[in-house]
C-alpha cells in the first residue's frame, strides 16, 4: 500500500516489469505501444506514418447498389473499395447483452415501429445519402464493414447520437456502485433522441467527470453533424484520433501503474491529453530517455519477436503450432520436452491449462481473430476438460475484443471466435515472400530434377532429330544435383539423344524457374 501511495505521488519509480506498464516507442515513422503485466506482453500496437486508420470513422456515404440475395448494400465513402452494409447492420441496434438497459428519469418508453431487414432497401434506397461507422477495416481483398448504429465513446460514456437508450456495464458488479451510478445518470442532461453507456471504468467516479465527459462528447457531434450539413457526400465527418491518444484514452485506468515514453514531445502530448481526464493520471506518464529502443532496454523486443513465429514454448516444456489461414486460425498444443511427471493425467492437464492461457494471450498479443480452433492434448476426464475451459474464459476476460468460447469436443478440439476489426499483427508489418508468394515452401531440387528430365524428352521428341546441342539453365543448387546424385540418370539421357547437353547455373535464377535452349541458334525451346 505504501508503495502504491509512493507511485502516485512520484517517490518512487516503479520498474517497467512490474504491476502493469504502457510502454512506448515513438520514432519519426513508427509509433509503437505495448502493454506489459508483470513483465508479460500483453498487447502490441503499431502505427506508421501515412496510415489510415478508419475502424470508429463516420462518414457520409451514398448507397451505390443493393443485393437482395446478400441482403446487403455496398456504400461509397470515397475509398478504392465499397463498404459492406448488411441488413441487420442498418436495424436499429438493441443494447448489447453486457449492458442493463436504464430508464430515463421522467420520460416513458415510448413505442417505436419495428423495422425489418424488408424495410431496408426503402430506407436506404440506391443513390441515397447514409450516415454510417466502419466497424470492421478492410482486411485482404475485403472492403471495410460498416453499421448505421453510430456510437462515440469517451473516458466513461459512450454517446449514442441516434438511439434514445441509456445503459450502464454489468461489469460494475457492486450493488451500491451501480444504484449510485444510475441515480447519477438519471440527472445528466442527455439531448432528446440520443443515449449513453456508462462503461465500466465509469465505477468510482465523481458526477462532475461524467458531465464533462458528456459535453466533450456532445460537443464532438455537433462537429460532426456541422460537417455533415454543409458537405457532400462521399466524406469522412470523424476520424478516430491516433494510437498515442487512443492508447492514453483505452489503458490509463486505474489497473496501469505508469506510462513510459521514450520521446520527450509525445511524453508532453500525452500528459496534455491525460491533464483533461485527472491530474492523478498525468503524473504516470514519465518520460523514459533511452539511447537503444526502449522495448531493447526494458527487455520486452524478445516477446515482440516471437509474436511473428509460428511456434510458441510454455514453461513447462510443451509448445504451441499457431496457423494462420484466410477462413481460419489453428492452434495445435504439444507435450514437447515435458515429459518428466510420473502421473502423466495431471502433467496433460497442466500442460493444456498453461496452453489455454497462452493461446488467450496470442491471440491478442497478435491481434487474430475470426474461428478459433485449439486442438488440446487428449484428456480422459470431463473435469479436466472443463478445468481447461475455464482457464481459457478466465484468460478472455482481459481481451477488449469480444470472443466466445465452446465446451472441448470429444475428440479434444475447442472452437471459439474473436472479434476482428483490423489485420492481424502479421499481415499489417508482413507481406508474402515474392520468393515462394506466401506458400512457405519451394520443391525440392529432386523435384526440379524429375520435372527437368520429363521437359528435355518432351523437346527432344518434339524436336524428332532435328534438334542438335542443348543449353539447360538452371538455380545452382538444382545443378548441383545433376552433378552429384543424377549425374548417371543425365548421362545416359545424353547418350539417346543425337546432340550434347550442357548445364549452366544462374544465381540469380529462383529454384522451381529454369530455361531450355537451342545452342546453334540461341532460341529458348522450353522455359518455367
Amino acid at each position: 500500500m505504501i508503495k502504491r501511495i509512493k507511485r502516485v505521488l512520484g517517490l518512487n519509480a516503479q520498474s517497467p516489469l512490474e504491476g502493469t506498464s504502457l510502454i512506448i516507442n515513438s520514432e519519426k515513422l513508427e509509433r509503437r505501444v505495448a502493454l506489459v503485466e508483470d513483465g508479460s506482453l500483453e498487447e502490441y500496437n503499431i502505427e506508421r506514418e501515412g496510415d489510415l486508420n478508419i475502424v470508429g470513422g463516420i462518414f457520409k456515404g451514398t448507397v451505390k447498389n443493393i443485393e437482395p440475395g446478400l441482403k446487403a448494400m455496398f456504400v461509397d465513402i470515397g475509398l478504392d473499395k465499397n463498404a459492406f452494409l448488411h441488413f441487420w447492420d442498418a436495424i436499429p441496434a438493441a443494447l448489447d447483452g453486457g449492458l442493463e438497459e436504464i430508464q430515463r428519469e421522467g420520460r416513458k418508453k415510448k413505442k417505436q415501429k419495428r423495422i425489418t431487414s424488408k424495410d431496408i432497401p426503402s430506407i436506404y434506397p440506391q443513390g441515397a445519402e447514409i450516415m454510417i461507422q466502419v466497424s470492421k477495416g478492410p482486411i485482404g481483398n475485403k472492403g471495410p464493414r460498416v453499421t448505421t448504429n453510430i456510437s462515440m465513446a469517451g473516458r466513461y460514456l459512450v454517446l449514442m447520437p441516434y438511439s434514445d437508450q441509456f445503459g450502464i456495464s454489468r461489469k460494475v458488479d457492486d450493488p451500491k456502485e451501480r444504484q449510485r451510478l444510475r441515480r447519477i445518470m438519471q440527472k445528466l442532461q442527455v439531448p432528446e433522441g440520443m443515449g449513453i453507456i456508462m462503461r465500466t471504468v465509469a465505477q468510482g467516479q465523481r458526477a462532475r467527470h461524467f458531465v464533462r465527459d458528456l459535453a466533450m462528447l456532445l460537443e464532438q457531434w455537433y462537429a460532426v453533424e456541422d460537417k455533415r450539413d454543409n458537405n457532400p457526400a462521399p466524406l469522412c465527418v470523424f476520424r478516430e484520433p491516433d494510437l498515442i491518444e487512443r492508447s492514453v484514452r483505452s489503458f490509463l485506468t486505474d489497473n496501469l501503474g505508469q506510462v513510459l515514453c521514450d520521446n520527450e514531445d509525445t511524453t508532453e502530448q500525452m500528459r496534455e491529453i491525460a491533464g483533461r481526464i485527472s491530474r492523478r493520471a498525468k503524473r504516470r506518464i514519465q518520460h523514459y530517455p533511452a539511447r537503444r529502443s526502449i522495448f531493447e532496454k526494458i527487455g520486452i523486443q524478445k516477446q515482440i519477436d516471437e509474436a511473428f513465429q509460428r511456434q510458441v514454448w510454455l514453461k513447462c516444456g510443451g509448445y504451441l503450432v499457431i496457423d494462420e489461414t484466410e477462413a481460419m486460425i489453428t492452434v495445435d498444443v504439444n507435450t514437447g520436452r515435458n515429459k518428466g511427471s510420473k502421473n502423466v493425467e495431471k502433467m496433460l492437464l497442466e500442460t493444456n491449462i498453461e496452453a489455454a492461457e497462452e493461446v488467450a494471450r496470442q491471440l491478442r498479443l497478435r491481434n487474430i481473430g475470426g474461428l478459433v480452433v485449439v486442438d488440446f492434448i487428449d484428456m480422459r476426464h470431463r473435469r479436466d476438460q472443463q478445468a481447461v475451459y475455464r482457464a481459457m474464459r478466465e484468460r478472455l476476460k482481459r481481451d477488449k475484443a469480444k470472443t466466445q468460447v465452446l465446451q472441448i469436443s470429444s475428440i479434444g478440439l475447442m472452437e471459439m471466435t474473436r472479434q476482428r476489426l483490423n489485420e492481424s499483427l502479421r499481415d499489417s508489418l508482413l507481406e508474402p515472400c515474392p520468393y515462394c508468394h506466401g506458400r512457405g515452401r519451394v520443391k525440392t531440387t529432386m523435384t526440379m530434377s524429375v520435372e527437368i528430365q520429363r521437359a528435355l524428352n518432351t523437346v527432344i521428341q518434339r524436336g524428332e532429330g532435328q534438334i542438335g546441342d542443348l543449353v539447360i539453365v538452371v538455380n545452382t543448387e538444382v545443378l548441383n544435383r545433376f552433378k552429384k546424385e543424377d549425374s548417371k540418370l543425365f548421362a545416359e539421357l545424353e547418350r539417346s539423344h543425337s546432340g550434347r547437353l550442357t548445364f549452366r547455373t544462374d544465381p540469380s535464377l529462383h529454384r522451381e524457374h529454369f530455361a531450355i535452349i537451342d545452342a546453334q541458334s540461341e532460341k529458348t525451346l522450353h522455359q518455367v
